[in-house]
């Protein structure tokens, strides 16, 4: 069954980009998902350098982003998105994955020509990986969901700026080559782009957690000194969160798109298990219990798929889609999560072991419930607008 909707309506060259990625990300990617490179901490470098080289060979390196620097629109975005996550693999060899994808589209809206060439045109070329050093440790009540508790500063010292704190769960910092660090002064909060590796920014442990996708994995740091040129501000003091909010709309969509194409692909799985093995005299889709859980799949599949394009066409009107990606954001994670717990459960034991993708999928997913806001946040979120607006409809 084909899971992919309306796609009739995207542009010959999109759906011939998508093709090619979806063949390479079934055909090449998912031979690696047993590689003994990857470990609990993600693929290693060599790992992804091995990928992206494969993927170069094969012309869908960064495959979003054309020859001129012209990105697709993020409707078309998502036909290629899916299909990079059709592999927890995928994103990486493709460069599609979180965080460089959302630091691309960052810097390719808002970066000088000459920020572009020296810190972005790596990033594109899949030459450097980057991080985004936002999140700050809980315990020191620093930034989190709420980003205006940002305690990490940053001070003017001549044609310098000295940034000092603590960040924590930064994604992909270990082995990256570009960073993108939001500070605070005086005027507000403030972003920088930086090269890295730096002896002023030290990793001082990388987290165990849940998820094993992101090479890297996610590390908690501290910033001693670091000294920054002026020109590496991105934007004026004071404007980093409004940078961040270009950022941070359409990083939550495209998530969004990866982790239902991992879904998709886990469901396949579990379907082919599902028609394949038999119990009590008949194949587990002939028992209700099995069959109706993978009907609910393709229901919350196609609902996240629907979802995703509404949210995408929002954007590409030029709304900035706050509201939307945040419901999107909602309804997507919390979808995919149960098609995700519904593929291990269809596959009993085997659907807890590694000899398949779906125990990994479940564990990722999990974690993108909470990544780019949980759940929780994002309701809190709309909420908030659902009572500004009743009290606007009051007082007209």
């Amino acid at each position: 069954m084909n899971l992919f909707l309306n796609e009739t309506d995207l542009s010959e060259r999109t759906q011939e980009i998508a093709i090619r990625v979806e063949t390479f990300v079934r055909k090449t990617v998912t031979l690696y998902e047993n590689d003994p490179r990857l470990d609990s901490h993600g693929p290693s470098d060599e790992l992804s350098l091995e990928l992206k080289n494969l993927a170069r060979k094969a012309g869908v390196l960064t495959p979003h982003i054309l020859p001129d620097g012209s990105h697709l629109t993020h409707r078309e975005t998502a036909a290629i998105l899916i299909r990079t996550g059709l592999s927890p693999l995928g994103p990486l060899a493709c460069n599609t994955a979180a965080p460089d994808e959302g630091n691309m589209y960052l810097l390719g809206k808002i970066a000088s020509p000459e920020i572009r060439e020296r810190f972005l045109d790596p990033i594109v070329k899949g030459e450097k990986r980057s991080a985004f050093f936002m999140t700050e440790p809980a315990e020191d009540g620093g930034a989190g969901s709420d980003p205006s508790m940002m305690l990490t500063t940053c001070a003017p010292d001549g044609n310098h700026w000295v940034i000092n704190g603590q960040k924590a769960y930064i994604t992909g910092a270990e082995g990256a080559g570009v960073g993108i660090v939001m500070a605070k002064s005086d005027d507000g909060a403030c972003m920088f782009i930086v090269d890295l590796p730096d002896p002023a920014i030290r990793i001082d442990r990388i987290l165990d957690t849940i998820d094993s996708s992101m090479p890297g994995g996610h590390a908690i740091v501290t910033i001693d000194n670091l000294r920054v040129s002026a020109d590496q501000m991105l934007g004026q003091s004071g404007e980093g969160f409004q940078y961040a909010q270009i950022r941070l709309a359409p990083a939550r969509l495209t998530h969004c798109m990866r982790w239902l194409g991992a879904c998709i692909r886990a469901n396949e799985i579990a379907t082919n298990y599902a028609n394949k093995r038999s119990a009590f005299g008949r194949l587990l889709i002939d028992h209700e219990g099995v069959g109706f859980m993978l009907a609910e799949n393709l229901i919350d599949l196609k609902q996240a798929e629907l979802m995703i394009n509404w949210c995408a066409d929002i954007l590409d009107s030029g709304d900035p889609g706050g509201a939307q990606s945040s419901m999107a954001k909602i309804a997507v994670s919390e979808a995919l999560m149960r098609v995700a717990d519904r593929c291990v459960q269809c596959m009993g034991g085997q659907g807890v072991t590694a000899d398949t993708i779906v125990a990994q999928v479940f564990r990722e997913v999990r974690a993108f419930r909470i990544y780019d806001g949980p759940t929780e946040v994002h309701k809190w979120s709309l909420a908030k607008k659902i009572k500004r607006h009743w009290k606007t409809s009051q007082e007209m």
